[in-house]
């Protein structure tokens, strides 16, 4: 069954989805079993309990995958400082091994990519802006 591409808020109507990709400090292939199922866990949780949709999500031993739906009011850059902040906490409160493989206490690079995607191309959406004009000259 396919889930609607739109939601709803009580003043929006939306189809926002992020794309983020961030990596761990200096690289460090450290999001093995059983830490990468920590983290994927901890990420569901997150998503769960601030309202996102989270979907899809992959960990690989350096870097890790979330694709999830969130409201309009929220920022990109606050929903990475969550997701970063706390499993990054949640992580080393539950492998504390972590901190002796990355010194300093610093779990992520403090960077990251977010990428956006809907169910348009960007193309698509230029045309129909495009066409506006046309379609209300032609009365309709």
């Amino acid at each position: 069954m396919e889930k609607k591409a739109w939601k709803s808020t009580g003043t929006a109507v939306y189809n926002i989805n992020y794309h983020f990709v961030w990596s761990t400090k200096y690289r460090r292939k450290v999001l093995l079993p059983p830490v990468d199922a920590s983290l994927k866990e901890a990420v569901a949780a997150l998503c769960r309990e601030h309202g996102y949709e989270l979907l899809a999500l992959e960990v690989m031993p350096d870097h890790v995958h979330v694709f999830l739906s969130a409201p309009p009011k929220v920022a990109p850059a606050v929903i990475a400082k969550v997701l970063k902040g706390s499993t990054a906490r949640i992580l080393f409160k539950k492998h504390p091994e972590l901190k002796r493989e990355l010194w300093g206490g610093h779990l992520w690079n403090p960077s990251y990519y977010v990428g956006t995607a809907g169910q348009v191309s960007s193309e698509v959406i230029k045309r129909y802006i495009e066409a506006q004009k046309t379609t209300e000259e032609g009365g309709e």
